[in-house]
Order: C-alpha cells, then structure tokens, then sequence
C-alpha cells in the first residue's frame, strides 16, 4: 500500500514572529486570562454566603448545593460559547473575540454584586442569579478557547509549552487574587458585615479590572497565523470552510483525546480550587477564612510549577506530563479526601 505523499515545507510555511511582540502579547493574554478567572472564581469563595443570601429558606446543606449547582449549570453552556466564539475568531479575529469576552465576563460578575437578595425581590434573585452565571460560563468558554489558540499562534514551535503554561499560570494566579481578596474583605469587615454586604465588594472589583484587561488586550496585534490566513482567504475565489462534521470525520480521535483530557482535569481542578473551601467550612467546621487559606497555599505551589513543566514538555514532549497528571488525579483525588482528619488539627 503506499504512503500518502506529503506537501514538502516551504518557506512561505513558516510564520517569522517578533519576539518583542510575542512576550507582549503573552503577558497580555496571561494578564487577561486571569482577571478573567478572577471574576469566575470568586464565586467558589463566597458560595457558603451566596446559599444564605439568594436560598434563606432551605437548609444549611440545600443552600450549599444550591449555591455551588448555580456555579456549576453555565458548564453547560461553555461548550456553546467556545464554539460561537471560536467561528467569531475564525472569521473575525482572535484579538476581538478576546476584547468581547472579557467584557461580558466583567459585566456579568459585577452584575451578581447589584442582584437583591431573595429577602428584597423573591425568587426573581436567584433567577438573576443564573441568568448571570450562565453569561459567565458563555463566555468563559470563549475565553479559553481563544486565548489558547492565542497564544499557541503566537508562540514558536521550539518554546510552544512554556509559552503556554503563562496561559494557565494567569488562570491559577486569578484564583488566587480572588481568594485572596475574599479573605482579606472578610478579615477586614468583620464575618457579620461580610455575610450582609462585604461579600459583594469583590464582585464590584470586577468591572475596573475588566476595563485593564480589555486595554491590554485592544493594545495587541492579530497573530500572524491569523494575518497570514486572512490573506489567503482574500486571494482565493471561494475560500474553503471546514464544518463541525468534516472535524469529526477526520479528527475524530484527537477531538475525543481532547475531550477526555478536559474531563479528567476540569473535574479535579474544580473540586480542588472552588468546591473545598466550601467543604473545608460546611463539613469539616473550618472557620471561611481558614479554609480559603489552606487553597491559596495549594494555588501558589502551582504558580512556582507550571512554567516549569511548560519548559520540560518542550524538552521531552508533551505525553508523559499527560499521562502522569491524568493518572495521577485520578489515583490521588480520593487519598485527598481521606486526609482531612490530620489537617483538622493544623
């Protein structure tokens, strides 16, 4: 049977980047990315507050569950927004699909500091409550997706993994902001003013921080992948679309490998950076502010790691860093669990 003859790289093939322009448009993206993830995670911290304030009338438990399924329903709508986003940035541009996620991001997290509690308007708050987070989670998936192929066209071949690991070191350092945040406005108001008006400040710090990342990010140029691709699509009489369809025919074992990846990190990256604070305080009886500070130590530990491991998979590939992580948070989730008897004592 013979091979199929591949088309011999030329040098119009190779995208030349100014690495003046790439470290720019890094930082932004990573800058943008965790101002986003600012917003987002911001509402794990607070969500032992949120169950009182917007479900007064149910139990303890059910107003935890409550709060953190309101949290977890915009899941749904993520997929949808990375690919409404995703054919905008096709189309249009990924630096502007960027600009306009951050912004709805930013809107929508300062909107849940203005909802009235159930007390003021009744079940419309709650209501409220979600039609925002799904706005979040529509964007966020917008978010992501596009500042990954952000950065991944701006990168060069050789240091592709470390210039992608800022992408998620921006996320992380926004979860850590956020946390940090929480505790500080609640160390400094007092546990009673924070549970009737304190928690909505960091929700307010939403909108100016927005309006940074959409200044960073409206300073950027296209990537030149982009650049290049919009030239050609100018020269050719009907230029070519690709549908979901043909994807899923031609790529379908990397788009489920993909899919896979996602679901075996997302699950655990949650669980650990939005869900235990809550269950450190709800279950376990830790005060909110020592079980903030016990994920905020977890976050920086990963700051110091990811670039690290960005720069080896450069070096040595990208599979074992997948194959270890995957199984390892796999193996690893239920020992964690398990370990919250010695740490009650800390």
């Amino acid at each position: 049977m013979s091979k199929r003859k591949m088309k011999p790289l030329e040098i119009d093939d190779v995208e030349i980047v100014d690495y003046d322009k790439t470290k720019k448009a890094i930082k932004a993206a990573a800058l943008g990315n965790a101002i986003e993830w600012f917003d987002f995670g911001v509402y794990g911290y607070v969500a032992y507050v949120l169950g009182k304030v917007f479900f007064p009338n149910s139990s303890p438990s059910v107003q935890m569950i409550a709060a953190l399924a309101t949290f977890s329903i915009p899941f749904i709508f993520r997929p949808l927004g990375g690919l409404f986003f995703g054919r905008l940035g096709d189309k249009y541009g990924r630096q502007k699909v960027l600009a306009i996620t951050i912004i709805i991001m930013s809107v929508s997290t300062f909107g849940i500091g203005l909802i009235p509690s159930y007390d003021s308007i009744g079940i419309w708050a709650p209501i409220l409550l979600l039609i925002v987070k799904i706005a979040q989670g529509f964007s966020v998936g917008g978010e992501y997706a596009g500042a990954a192929i952000f950065v991944a066209e701006y990168s060069p071949d050789r240091k592709r993994g470390f210039m992608g690991s800022w992408l998620d070191f921006g996320s992380i350092l926004g979860f850590v902001v956020g946390a940090g945040f929480v505790s500080l406005i609640s160390f400094s108001v007092g546990e009673t003013a924070f549970m009737e008006w304190g928690w909505r400040i960091p929700f307010y710090l939403a909108l100016p921080l927005g309006l940074i990342g959409l200044y960073l990010r409206h300073s950027l140029d296209e990537t030149p992948t982009f650049q290049a691709h919009t030239e050609n699509q100018s020269q050719t009489k009907k230029p070519k679309k690709i549908g979901f369809k043909q994807i899923l025919s031609e790529h379908k074992r990397s788009l489920l490998v993909c899919v896979g990846l996602v679901i075996c990190t997302n699950v655990t990256y949650y669980m650990l950076l939005t869900y235990l604070p809550s269950y450190f305080s709800h279950n376990l009886g830790y005060s909110e502010d020592h079980g903030v500070l016990i994920i905020i130590a977890v976050m920086v530990g990963m700051l110091f790691v990811q670039p690290f491991v960005g720069m080896f998979s450069d070096k040595i590939g990208r599979r074992p860093f997948i194959f270890a992580g995957s199984i390892a948070l796999v193996l690893l989730s239920y020992p964690a669990f398990l370990f919250w008897i010695p740490i009650m004592y800390i």
